[in-house]
Parts: C-alpha cells; structure tokens; sequence
C-alpha cells in the first residue's frame, strides 16, 4: 500500500515506500519513528512494524471463513437508543436482560485548541490517536467489524458551505442553522417515508429544511456484520428563524428531535432511525468501525475544509458481539469509557421522575420531551439523555456530570476544609438524584464547553496535558499522539472524582476543584441546607426485652427463623460484630427444589461484577461508599429551590425501634403506617395476591395525600392463625413497582418495620427492592434475649466469652449488617447505598412470572417457579408453628448451614464420603455402583437432576467407546490452594493428576519449585523429595498443569508462570463471587508464608478481583501479559455463572483468552462469609448454556474451551455438562473426599481431622489419602461415561458435546411447585463448526508480533541469555508496544529460575511504552526508559532494577508531572525501582519485596504491601498503607498534610528515628538520585538535616521489632533515647 495515501501528515513517515528497512535497534534521529499505520488495510491491521509484518492476519482470529455469521441478532427488537416501540408512554420497568446484553468499555480522549483556533490538524491529531487505541477496542468475530469508533467536533461550516454553493443553496446562516446527523433505513421507500415525517416535524414546529446532504462513505471498508446493519447516513439543515439565542436554539431542536422518535415510534421502521447529533454547536461522526478505519470511511473527515477548534473520540469495546450502529460514540454530548453498575435503578427512577419534573423553560411541553430513558440502549447512551435532559433545562454541563457523577466527597481531607462549598452541592443533591454508578471516564461537550471527569473509584485512566502553543489533550492513555516534548508545559492525570474543563470562548483551562468551586456557588446551597435538612439523630438502644421468652419463641417461629439463624448468624453477630465465616460450599438444593420451607429471599441470588466491571474493596477502599440515605419527597430536579432540600437524612439504614418512633412523630413526613397481613379465613386462594393488591391501593391513596414515609409493618401485639405476614420483601417490592408506574414513587420513601430480617442478604434484597430503611425489631430482640440468657451470662461470666453489654449487642449486630452490606454493595462494584436502593441487583430462581410481575418487575427469572398460592402456602406453614399444641419448645433446626440426620440435603453428605471412601481404597467396581446407587437415589438436588437423556440411536458394545484414559485427559480439579488444604493434599492431587494426563490446580497461592521436577528416587512408594507423601511412583511429578493467578498475586513471580501448562486468572469463586479469598492467619504457616512472600501468622485477604481486571479491556491486557511471559500456556478466565455471563464470555473470548472457565454457585471454599456462600451466583446449567449459547450466536464458539466446575460427582454430571456444551469438567470438593476429607466442615479453623485442610503438623500426620485413590475415581468416572454413551448409541464425547437435543426433563414431581421451566437449558442454537477435540488441540493463541520478539532475535541479545553475558542496547518503543521485556523475562525464568541468571541486560527504552511495561521482570535485567508509560508498569517484577526518567529539556517540571499510570508494581517480588515524576493510584499494590522510589502518587498508595520497601519524596493521595501488613513506607511531608490521608486502621506512623531506617531511607534516594538525575532528591540530599524530620516512616505490626523501625533496637539496655521532635 503506498504510502502517498497519507500525505496529510508528513512527519509520521520516517521512510518512504521504496527505502531499506531502517534497523528498529538504531536510533532514528531522522524524524519520530511511529506507529506503522500506513497499512491501512485489515491484514496490516495488528503487523504494526514493516519489518516484523508477517503475511497472516493476527492469528488470535480463527481464520475468518470458519466463522459463522452472525447477523445483526438484535435488530428485530432493538430499538435504536430512545425510540421506543411504545406509544403509550406509561411508565414501564427497567427489564435486567436488555440491559445485560449491552455493556461496554473503550478508550477515550479530547483535543482542544485554548484559543478556539478552527484547524483541520486537531481531526488528523484525533484519528491519529483512535488508532493507538486499537487494543481498548473489541472486533467482531469477522475480525473487521469494530464494535464502533467515533468524533465528535464542532460543525465544519466551510465545508458544508462549499457543499451548499456546489448544490446552489445560499450560504449558511451559521447563527441559526443547525445541523442534524441520522441514520436512516436502507430501503429507499422506508427512506423517503422518514424523511417525510422528519421535515413535516420541523414544519411544524416552525423550522425550515434547507436542505438535505448524503454523507460521503466508503462502504467497501466496513466489515461484513457491519455492514449488514449499515444504515443511510445523511445530514439535514434546518434553520431556526424564531430563536435567538443558543439555549433556546438547542432546546427547540432537541423537541423536534424527541417529537420525531416518537412518531417514529410507532412506525415499521422506527428502529431504523437515529440521530447521531441535532446541534447548531456539534456533529457526531461515528459507526461500527475499527478506529483506523473512521477516517477512511467517512471522506469529510479528510477533507482540508473539516476544522474545528476541538475533537473527542471514542473507541468501543463492547463485550456484547452484536453492537449497534447507534451505540457507537460519542453520543450527543457524552463520550464514555466504563460501566454503569446501577442502571437498573437508574432508569426506573428517572422513569418515576417524568411526572415531577417541570421547568419554565419548556414552557408546558414537558410531556413532548419523555421518556428520558430506555432501557433497550446502552447504559452510556441513558447517562448521555439525563445529561441531556439537564442541560438542555439550564444546567451547564459540569453541574450536569456533577449531579450524575459525584464524588466520594465525605470525609475528604481537602474539600472538607478548602472547598466546603461543593461538599454542600453535593448533599443537596445526593437526596435528589441517586448517583449514577460505576467506573467511568467522561468527556463531554456542548460545543462551549469541553471537558472530562472520572467517577469516585478512579478505576478507568485519564491523563492529560496541554502544550505551549495552547492545545489541551485529555486521553486513556499517553503515547497515542507523537509529541515534542520541549512544548510540553503540564503532565498530569485525573484522579479519582476529578475533573478538568476547557472553556473554548474565554481559553481557560480549569482544572478540578476550580470547576466545582465555580458551579457551586452558583446558588446558596449551604444555607439551604442548614435550614431544610434534617439528621435523624441517634437513640438508645432498648436496655430489656420486651415480649417474655415464649412469645420471643412464637414470633421466630411464625416468621420462620431457624435455630441456626439465631445460634450461627443472630448470635455470632450480636458476640463479635462481624458476619460468621464458614467453609466448603453451598450444597443444599436450591429453595425452588428444597422440600424444607425457605424464605422469600432465598430464592433471590446477588449480582455481582466480573470482568465488564470491577467488584470494590469495602475493606481498604471503604472511603468511597456510604450507606447514607434520604428520607422524604424527591421534588423537581430541573427547578433549584430550598424547598428540595426538605428531607431527612439517615446515616445508614438499619433503624433501632426508637428511631423508627422519631420518624413516625416526625409532622412534615406524614407518615402513614400499613400492615402487612393477609386473611385466609375464606381459604388460602387468592388470598395473598389480593392483600398486595389491596396495599398498593392503600399506599397510593396515602401519597396522594401527602404522606412522604410508608412503613409497612408486620408487627401486632398478637398473632392471629388465621391472619399471617406477607413476605415483607414481597410488599415492598409490589408498592414500590405499584407507584413507579402510577408516577407517584418520587414523593414518598418507603421503610419496613419487621419482623423477617436478620441476615445481610435480607437487608440487602430490601433495599434493592425499594425501602430505604429496615427497623428488625425480632432481631433485635433476640439480641436482647441472648444477652439475658444464663448460658450468656455464665460464658462471659467465666471468661470462654468476651463481655459485651445489652446495648453493645445490639450495636455489634448492627454494625454486622452495616459491614455486609457494604460488602454485597461492593461485589457489584456500587459505592453507595443511595443507588444501591431500588435497583434490582438480584436474579431469581423459583418464582413464577405472576410474582415476578408485581413485585419484582424488570428481574430475571429464567426457570420460572412458584405462583401466589404456592408462596402463600410457603408462608403459611411457618406461621401455623407458632400456634400448634406439639411445637417443640425450642426452634427447629432445619440443616441449612451444618449437615444434620434429619435436615436438609446436603451433597457432601456424610454417607456419600464414607461409600466412595470404600469405592476408591479398595478399587471395587461394586463398591463404586454402590456409590452410583446413592448419587441416582438422591432428593432432587440441582437442576440437572430433573433432566434425563433419550437418544436417537441404538446401544453399541462398550468396546465401541473411546476408552477411559481419552477422556481422563478432559478432568481438572478445582483450585484449591495450598494454605487452604494442606501439603500432602494438595501435592497427593497434582500427582493423581499427572498421572492420568488431567490437569489440576494451584489455587492462589504459588508452588513450591521442587515440585516441578519428575522423581527418580522413589523406594516402596516413599521419596526423600517429598517425603511426607505415600504410594509414589518413579516419574511421577506435583507440579500442578493449572497454575492460578488471583487478585492477591500470592507466589506469582515469572518462574512460576515460565512453568505452567496453564494460567488461569481467577476473575470469580463459586463459593464467593466478588469477594478475594482469605486465608486465617492461623493456617499461615512459616511454610505457606515463604510461598507467598507474607509473613507467617498474618492472615491473607486478597483484594476483590479488581486491581488489572478494572474492565474488560484491561483483563485483555492481563491475558496479553501472561501470554507474553509464557507464549506455550493457554491462559484460561474463570467466571461464576450468572445472568449475563453470556455477554462477558464474549468480552473474554475477543479478549484472546484460551479457556473460559464457568462456575457454578455451589463451589467449595476454605474460608468465607456465610452470606457469600449461600446468596450469591448461580447454577452452572444456566451459566453454561448462556455461554455456549452466546459464543455460537456470536461466532466466537470456535476460539475457546468450555470448562465447567461446581459440584460434579459422577459421570452422569460429565455427561450433563457435555451435553450442554462444555469441553472439559472440573472437580473440586469431591476430589478432597476422594484424597480422605470427611465433611467435617471446620476447614476455616485449622482443625481438619485428617489433616486434609489444615497447616498443624500433627493433623498432617493423619493424612490417609495416596494418588493411587484420586486415580481410581476418576478412572471410575470416565467408565460411567463410556457406559453411557455405549446406552446412547455414540462413540465418542466429541459427538454429544453441545447435544442439548439429547436432553428431557425427567417425570418427577417437586413438592413446591410443577411450574418450573427448563426450556432455556434444553434449547439449542446450533453446533460449533469444530469438533471439541479440535477446539482442544488448537494452538496457544498469540499476542501477534511484538517488539520483544524482535529484541530476542536479536544475536546479541539471545547470546547474553545464553551465555550469561553483559549487554547494552537502545530500543524506540510506543503506546502499542504493550508488555514489553515480559517475554524475555520469562525465558530467562525458563532457563535460570527466580534468582539463577548471572548475566546483564541493560535495555534503554526512549518514548512512551505501552501498558505492562517491564512486567515480570527477573534479576540481571536492568531496564530504562527515557519518556513515559501507562498503567501496571513493573507488573509482577522480581528483581533487577527499572528506572523511568523524562526526556531531557521538558518544557514541565519532572517532578510536578505524571510519568507513570495506576497499578503499578502490582504484585511485586523483588527489584528496584526509580521513578523521577509522580505515578497514578494504587502505587505498588501488594507489593512483596521491591524497594521503590517515586517523586509523588495518587490515592491508595501501598494498599495489601506485604514487604517491600517504598519512598515517596511528594504529595500523596488519600488512603495510604491500607490493609500494609508488612514492609516499610517513606513519605515525605513538606506542608503537613499526610496524617488525615493514612489509613490508620493498621499502620503506626513515625517519624524516621532508627538509624538504620535513616540509612536505608538515605540510600535509596542517593540511588534514585544516581539513576534518575531528580532534582528533587538532591536537593534533599543537600539539605539532609533538614528534610529528614519532615519523613514520615508508616510502620505496620510485623515490622515494629526491626533495627528499621525501632529506634532502641541497638541500644536496648540504654532506656534514654531521644526521639526527635517532629
């Protein structure tokens, strides 16, 4: 392709078409060498450098023809982003399933000239840039198709002119012209009949259609699926002739635009029509285009005549393979990188707000402008309307974002005291319009103003800077653009909640609290505040009970509290203010398959975020949520006025019955009280679902007459048989969806006064339903109760429990409920409870659509379940407890939790452990069928268990059959680390594993190298290698094939990952999604503690699975990184089955991962929070079908393999999931009962029995499992295979896999219900086009060419690692050259281990690298890079050293500049770091061992350090050392400001008094000062006396005994030290 086409812009080409291939190695002083985009071609698309172009497309993409098509699935009902197919405009719910097949994440930025200068340079500069954004991109599986790129700019008058005088219309008036950009159906009659309603429209409304323009495109570039949906795309010119200004010039069009969706509505072709943009300031151009291939498509954009003095672009990528032209971006004012978490809530009260919101401005045509959502688009495309929807009402578009987006402003040591203003905005507006959650970056614009904000997490990057001839660039990432960087005078980033504006007309850049202050002080908010807001003070708790025992006993059995509900949950809460941690999995049938009655709620399931979005860390980053919420009437948010700030404010939820009292005598909420009991006297029919219909009716009447506070209460002094509770979250759901549709729901809150909720699911399903507060008075009083009790009394009597008063019970039970729900908030990655409230986070399994529809509207309920009458028979059998003459006198125990002869089910069930016990030691075939036996015999337990096969074939002999040691081959087992389970089972697995070819599993916590190596000196079954392991055999090995990588990095440096068969990053836990895992500190042994590079003793708490998996396009980075370290390992993701989990296999499979494993809800774990275990994910049947499902629809099917894990115990279970479409079945809590666990369910306490979960030497000894008996089982397993498919007539797996047609639903009858449907998992949308053997044995997918190829193929290089020698090389590196050094580290790793190379590779980088850079890094590799980089620099580094300095002469100051991005040295092992400049959030997050000197960094620096030694000399941001176990930190602290941004909760903060800490700290910054030049530090060094008082040391516990820390470590006997003053 010559490379004339892109003459446009001379000084990216530094050689033309016919010269030599310059030597990537010398460095060019000829001009820039740049990103090699000349080859705008798809085949050039990802070969990025001339010289290592390969001919093959990048081969992650199964070769296009392979790929079957996928046309645009969505099309038939979606609509394009607001029209909507209703022509009735009453309200209607939010449905989670529209929203969850739309989600995205992308890159962003802007440019933008300070002197509002036209020029066509800034749109060359933003294409430039879209396409160094490629990889924040997703492709379709044409691997053509982008999933959309766009611009928005300001409208280019001279070309639209030139065009005008061409076509002979008078110029344009560009004061009252306006342009529109729309999307039009193909067909040329559907064309003309929507052209025709648009410009009768505009007649209408007074406007005149000057004319209209086809827009130029070159449809021969678009990709195939793409060009399926491609729309007609033309620009219409009208003129406004009665506005006159702006405002109302805009106003007027966005009317006519919202009139013309409407009539378009109703129209065949109303999906068809979009309007990118109606403005007489901007213009969308956008489309479902790879970035590069915007320009290309869209000729105007190359066009000399296209300028504008400002540009934002947008590349998407959406995890959702269907995209949609519309859903391209930048939307209409909008450009969004990142995920809306609470967008179900959001829309359903933006809904309930249509009937409230008025505002002069519209002069009385409101009711033209709805709906102001939809929830059939993105979740960016409704954030973009509400922003709309505020500043076309007079808001500027910064006090727009800020009520949309605030940030985490209380308790923020800066706002607080500089800016108290702002703080006040915000609570004026957190009553009114709940946050819109979720990670994002925002950048918008309304053709004035142009700017970027990032949400309260600052989880999505955003660095900006502005060069001295007066340009502003804001982007995801640095590099995108080549820069001079003498011109460059500010480097900075946004940080977490922050924002930047640019103020074309006036040429001002404000930066953050600038912006804020000004929009602030727009009206008196404080004033207002003070006068209209009121806190519900606080009351003491009640200090006796208040009903005698035996009615206490009545009313827990009539709400259906069990007695592990009171002992395990109500009483641990009450004693030790925490929720109880338990262990192994969720075992227990589902409510709907249960023959005990449940609660309503357990038939409710938490969601939780994976991959599209980060779950949050309520533990170390609890800063950013709150659990405060107002009470009282929303009223209109378009009108500012003191009146809206009249409501009260609750700092959490939970209410004692005192407060409750303090809100019903509170007169201006009118509070109406309305009891919740249904009366069957006439008979249960009916019964239940007329009382909901009859309370609805109650409530409405009460709003209407002016209450603002619903209790609904199940509370009376007596119990009447006759006369039971309704469900409460059944009530609050129907009133709450009752007044969302009859527009009522903004004027009154709704709080449940009752007696069914004490645990924090059921809080947590409360709130998401709609109430805004909970008084638990039965719980409350079982607090009191227990606490009065003579077993109490007497434990703490004797000391076996610590002392705690009434009152303190009560509180310590509170706070319990408080802690868990933050917790369950943040697994879904939402910050606050505000948002949390109403929003639906949850998925049913067992109700039928009747229930659903009433009180749960919009949630998924794919099986279907119970209808009223069947609820209200469920209910009613707990209530007729209370009133029979032989209830026990004490509360049932329904085995729900702890496994007892009588209770409930359970899997792992005593019986079942001891037949395979016998099964497996004796290798008795009989001994197996017996185990079989009980497996067939057992309750319905699972969902597979009401399906059974029928074929279409008859039996063949089992000869036929593939034999056992083929399908051994597709076994895993579960990942289960060591620390969790002890060295012998883990090492007992791994070796059963190997032996029959399977894989098993390292779980999270490293291996031990010895290991890795094949014995060869096994006598009589024993080996001094590892001698505490029997029954060994010469050649076996314990290496695990799947080596894991979580959130907590444990023992993940690059010889372990240079190692693996596999790597699995663990996105999820069945057992826990959302959460990290822990390990207690008892079970951290000196053993575990040198594996994992911690401290022996110290309990383990990984982070939730958020640090590098922020988004999906961050996840593929982390998949692009461990496929640079080991380019032999398929990497697999494992994921925990949920609604959606279709959506994000899509996202992970055009990720280029390997393996997608699905979990389901019911996986075992070591140690976790009972609620976790049991009310969160889902079963893997439904996981598993949506995602085989998806992927085939989405042509992706092909890239991956399947595994499946939770729960397998038989072959009929390998068959079941086979048939659903997996190609490989995991095995976790069975292969521990096989190795000798007993079930005894105490993992969490270091106690197992026999030794199978615990670290205490004498348990180990007790050990009774060899390889031999894992061996056996699952040869046993795959022979039930092979005599099933000899039953149905096939001969290998590879022709079931997929078969869902060979399923049927088994004739049995449950107790609860005959209402569920299986169709989901028994439909079918086809077969992959390759068999599964074949999906198999492909190829490790590829990262494509990257720059370290090129460096180890390089003679000089590949001698040194060979040879062990020094060298010394120069490289140019840009923002594509993603992970650079990781795949040389990791053949290094290969070849030498963690510590063994003796040689030295001094690499100088110059430019700005790419994300991961230095990753991995193994000692004698000494990198430097002159420029600058992005996120995760020094990922995972174990030794040598890396310094990052500026290029000389900046035109910035280095310190003062921003060189590095977030999450850097994540999960550290060792090395050295120098960074002159300051780096973004979350500074050497779980570093281990590496020392690190930096000049400044954002928030969370230090977070999870477990070792390690980090010096600041700058400002840092807040929440520093959070969750710090071990290592030391420096910071220096110029102007006083550090303490309020520590987090106390486990450092000690000293000044440096040690002299060994004096030295330590002085040596490294004489060391920074050598590498790096910083001026900073030598100025420090000079003044040596007087900058040492002003460090501050941040000392965790295992650290304070060393000569570092403690100042009397030498001198002990001489008790005087002096401590120098601070």
């Amino acid at each position: 392709m010559a490379l004339q086409s892109v003459s446009p812009i001379p000084h990216l080409l530094h050689f033309s078409s016919s010269s030599p291939k310059p030597s990537i190695l010398a460095s060019s002083n000829n001009g820039r060498y740049f990103i090699d985009f000349v080859g705008l071609h798809c085949k050039s698309k990802r070969t990025r450098r001339k010289f290592t172009a390969t001919s093959r497309t990048f081969s992650h993409f199964v070769s296009s023809s392979k790929v079957k098509a996928v046309l645009d699935l969505a099309r038939n009902n979606s609509a394009s982003e607001e029209s909507d197919s209703r022509s009735d405009l009453r309200p209607k719910v939010a449905n989670l399933d529209d929203i969850l097949s739309e989600r995205g994440a992308c890159g962003v930025g802007f440019i933008a000239n300070l002197e509002n200068k036209e020029s066509h340079g800034i749109i060359q500069d933003a294409l430039t840039a879209l396409g160094c954004m490629e990889h924040r991109g997703g492709c379709g599986a044409d691997n053509d198709s982008g999933d959309g790129s766009g611009v928005m700019t300001s409208i280019p008058w001279d070309l639209f002119n030139s065009w005008a005088n061409e076509q002979g219309i008078a110029s344009f008036d560009k004061l009252h012209t306006a342009v529109g950009m729309i999307f039009l159906p193909k067909d040329d009659d559907l064309l003309k009949e929507a052209k025709r309603v648009i410009v009768n429209t505009f007649r209408q409304e007074g406007l005149e259609v000057l004319g209209w323009r086809p827009v130029p495109v070159n449809a021969s570039i678009v990709g195939y699926y793409a060009r399926e949906t491609m729309p007609n795309i033309q620009q219409v010119f009208v003129k406004a002739v009665k506005e006159e200004t702006v405002e109302d010039i805009e106003r007027e069009l966005y009317i006519c635009r919202k009139l013309i969706e409407r009539a378009a509505s109703s129209e065949t072709w109303g999906s068809e029509l979009y309007f990118c943009s109606l403005s007489n300031q901007t213009i969308v151009y956008k489309g479902m285009l790879r970035s590069e291939a915007l320009g290309l498509f869209y000729s105007d954009l190359q066009s000399d005549l296209y300028k504008s003095p400002f540009a934002i672009y947008h590349r998407r990528y959406s995890t959702n393979t269907s995209p949609r032209w519309p859903l391209a971006q930048p939307m209409r004012f909008l450009g969004h990188n990142g995920e809306i978490n609470t967008i179900q809530g959001n829309l359903n009260w933006m809904q309930s707000r249509e009937s409230s919101l008025k505002s002069s401005v519209w002069r009385g045509r409101e009711n033209e402008i709805r709906p102001f959502g939809n929830p059939k688009a993105s979740d960016s495309a409704n954030l973009d309307s509400a922003a709309e929807l505020l500043i076309r009402s007079g808001r500027t578009a910064e006090e727009a974002l800020m009520i949309l987006v605030p940030e985490a402003y209380k308790n923020h040591p800066t706002l607080m005291i500089k800016y108290p203003e702002v703080a006040d905005f915000y609570d004026y507006y957190k009553g009114q319009m709940e946050a819109w959650d979720g990670p994002a970056l925002l950048l918008f614009s309304d053709g004035k103003t142009v700017g970027a904000c990032l949400d309260r997490n600052g989880l999505r990057p955003a660095r900006y800077w502005r060069t001295s001839d007066n340009v502003v660039y804001v982007a995801s990432e640095v590099g995108v653009l080549p820069m001079d960087e003498s011109k460059v005078t500010m480097k900075g980033r946004l940080g977490p909640g922050m924002m930047i504006a640019v103020d074309l007309t006036s040429g001002q850049v404000y930066e953050n609290t600038e912006v804020k202050k000004r929009v602030a002080l727009s009206s008196p908010f404080g004033k207002w505040i003070k006068e209209n807001l009121r806190s519900l003070k606080p009351v003491n708790f009640l200090s006796g009970t208040v009903m005698d025992n035996d009615a206490i006993l009545r009313h827990q059995q009539a709400f259906g509290y069990s007695s592990e509900d009171v002992q395990l949950v109500i009483e641990t809460m009450a004693s030790q203010g925490k929720e109880p941690t338990f262990c192994m999995g969720d075992d227990i049938p589902l409510a709907i398959l249960s023959q005990k009655p449940h609660m309503l709620y357990d038939y409710f399931k938490q969601r939780f975020a994976q991959v599209t979005n980060p779950a949050i860390d309520p533990l170390r980053e609890g800063l950013v949520m709150s659990l405060e919420i107002n009470i009282g009437k929303r009223r209109n948010i378009l009108e500012v006025g003191p009146e809206n700030a009249s409501q009260v404010i609750l700092s959490s939820p939970v209410l004692n019955e005192g407060e409750l009292e303090s809100l019903l005598n509170d007169p201006s909420l009118k509070p109406q009280v309305l009891p919740t009991f249904f009366d069957i006297r006439k008979g249960v029919d009916g019964s239940l679902e007329k009382t909901l219909n009859k309370l609805c009716d109650a409530a409405d009447e009460a709003v209407r007459n002016g209450s603002q506070l619903l209790v609904l209460s199940d509370r009376s002094d007596v119990l009447e048989p006759t006369r039971p509770a309704v469900p409460i979250l059944l009530a609050v759901g129907a009133v709450h969806q009752h007044l969302i549709q009859n527009g009522l729901r903004m004027s009154a809150s709704i709080v449940a006064d009752t007696a069914q909720c004490f645990s924090t699911h059921q809080f947590a399903c409360l709130v998401g339903f709609g109430a805004s507060a909970i008084c638990p008075y039965l719980a409350l009083e079982t607090c009191r109760q227990w606490r009065l009790s003579n077993k109490t009394v007497n434990l703490m009597r004797n000391g076996k429990m610590p002392t705690v008063t009434i009152e303190q019970a009560q509180k310590n039970f509170c706070k319990a409920v408080k802690s868990g729900l933050l917790k369950i908030l943040s697994k879904m990655g939402i910050s606050l409870l505000s948002s949390y409230c109403g929003a639906q986070i949850f998925e049913i399994y067992g109700l039928g659509k009747e229930i659903v529809d009433l009180s749960f509207c919009g949630s998924v309920s794919k099986i279907g379940g119970l209808t009223f009458d069947e609820l209200a028979r469920e209910t009613l059998s707990f209530w007729v407890k209370a009133f029979s003459e032989d209830t026990a006198k004490r509360l049932e125990n329904f085995g729900f939790i702890q496994f007892r002869p009588g209770g409930e089910y359970h899997g792992n069930n005593p019986e079942m452990s001891k037949l395979l016990h016998k099964a497996v030691r004796q290798k008795s075939e009989s001994a197996f069928s017996v185990y079989q036996q009980h497996l067939a015999n057992r309750p319905v337990n699972v969902l597979r268990d009401l399906l059974e096969f029928k074929s279409d074939r008859a039996p063949i002999p089992v000869g036929k059959v593939e034999p056992a040691v083929s399908i051994v081959l597709r076994f895993c087992t579960g990942g289960m680390s060591l620390g969790a389970i002890s060295r012998e089972t883990h090492e007992a697995i791994a070796v059963a594993m190997n032996r029959l070819g399977g894989k098993s599993n390292s779980g999270e916590g490293g291996e031990d190298p010895i290991r890795w190596r094949p014995l060869t000196d096994v006598i009589d079954g024993y080996s001094p290698t590892l001698p505490h392991l029997k029954g060994l055999q010469n050649g076996d090995t314990a290496t695990s094939a799947i080596k894991q990588v979580a959130s907590g990095r444990f023992g993940v440096t690059p010889t372990f990952l240079a190692n693996a068969d596999q790597l699995e990053i663990k996105i999820a836990q069945g057992a826990k999604p959302g959460e990290g895992g822990q390990l207690p500190g008892k079970k951290v042994s000196a053993y575990i503690a040198r594996l994992r590079n911690s401290k022996p003793g110290v309990p383990l708490i990984s982070p939730p699975p958020h640090h590098d998996i922020y988004s999906i396009e961050d996840l593929a980075q982390l998949i692009f990184d461990l496929h640079q370290v080991n380019p032999k390992a398929k990497v697999s993701v494992k994921l925990v089955a949920e609604a959606g989990i279709g959506t994000v296999a899509s996202g992970v499979a055009k990720g280029n991962a390997d393996v997608i494993q699905i979990s389901g809800h019911d996986g075992g774990t070591g140690a976790s929070p009972i609620s976790s275990i049991k009310h969160a994910g889902g079963p893997w049947e439904l996981g598993l079908t949506e995602t085989h499902q998806t992927l085939i629809e989405n042509g992706l099917r092909e890239r991956v393999i399947l595994r499946v894990d939770g729960g397998f115990k038989s072959g009929v279970d390998v068959l079941t999931a086979a048939a659903m479409g997996a190609d490989e079945y995991g095995f976790g809590s069975v292969a521990m009962i096989a190795t000798g666990c007993v079930m005894a369910r105490i993992c969490h306490t270091n106690n197992c029995p026999v030794g199978v979960a615990s670290q205490r030497e004498e348990l180990r000894a007790r050990f009774p499992g060899v390889p031999g008996d894992l061996v056996n089982f699952f040869l046993y397993v795959a022979e039930e295979v092979r005599g099933m498919l000899a039953q149905l007539g096939y001969e290998k797996l590879d022709d079931i896999i997929g078969r869902t047609d060979l399923l049927r639903p088994r004739d049995i009858s449950l107790m609860k219900t005959q209402h569920l449907d299986l169709s989901y998992i028994l439909s079918n949308v086809g077969l992959p086009k390759w068999s599964s053997t074949e999906i198999r044995n492909q190829d490790v997918h590829t990262n494509g060419p990257v720059l370290d190829d090129v460096l180890l193929a390089d003679p000089e290089i590949s001698d040194a690692i060979d040879n062990e020698k020094v060298i010394h090389k120069n490289v140019n590196i840009y923002n594509v050259d993603r992970a650079a050094c990781g795949r040389i580290a990791g053949v290094i790793a290969k070849k030498y281990g963690d510590t063994g190379f003796a040689g030295q590779l001094n690499i100088t980088f110059v430019g700005s690298a790419g994300q991961s850079f230095a990753c991995f890094l193994t000692p004698g590799m000494n990198i430097r890079l002159i420029g600058e980089s992005n996120d995760y620099v020094g990922k995972g580094i174990a030794g040598g050293e890396l310094v990052v300095v500026p290029v000389d002469n900046t035109g910035f100051c280095p310190e003062d500049a921003t060189i590095v991005g977030n999450t850097c040295l994540y999960g550290a092992t060792g090395g050295q770091v120098f960074v002159r400049g300051k780096a973004g959030e979350r500074f050497a997050v779980r570093n281990s061992l590496a020392e690190a000197v930096v000049e400044g960094t954002g928030d969370h620096c230090c977070e999870y350090m477990t070792g390690g030694c980090v010096v600041v000399l700058g400002k840092v941001g807040r929440n520093v050392a959070a969750g710090m176990t071990g290592g030391l930190a420096y910071i220096l602290d110029e102007d006083n400001t550090l303490l309020p941004k520590v987090n106390k909760e486990i450092v000690k903060i000293q000044r440096v008094t040690a002299t060994v800490g004096q030295k330590q700290l002085k040596n490294l910054i004489e060391a920074h000062v050598e590498k790096t030049g910083s001026s900073k530090g030598s100025a420090i060094l000079k003044e040596w006396d007087t900058y040492l008082p002003l460090f501050w040391q941040l000392v965790p516990p295992s650290e304070e005994d060393t000569p570092e820390a403690c100042a009397d470590y030498e001198e002990t006997g001489a008790g005087q030290v002096t401590l120098q003053s601070a």
